[in-house]
């Protein structure tokens, strides 16, 4: 009720979800790694395992070395896995 009359309404995550798919290169942008390069399926699970805010080590050689996670990278990352082939997992 408070929230209401102060006119703040709860973030749900439809938002951060739709960012996610309206720029996919920013994705790898934010990872370094270049387009004809595949995502490490390792990277995915490492960013997800992750908390908002940590710095996280990453495990393969392609991209940066280090990665900051933030909850925008941390649903792009789901969005990632989630279209991720059978085969390739």
């Amino acid at each position: 009720m408070v929230e209401k009359m102060m006119g703040k309404k709860k973030s749900s995550g439809r938002r951060l979800m739709r960012l996610s798919i309206k720029h996919p290169e920013e994705f790898r942008r934010q990872l370094g790694i270049v387009k004809r390069e595949r995502i490490p399926i390792t990277l995915l699970n490492r960013i997800i395992d992750a908390d908002p805010g940590d710095t996280i080590k990453n495990p393969t050689k392609t991209g940066k070395k280090h990665i900051k996670v933030t909850k925008l990278l941390e649903h792009r990352s789901i969005m990632a896995k989630k279209r991720i082939p059978r085969r390739y997992k």
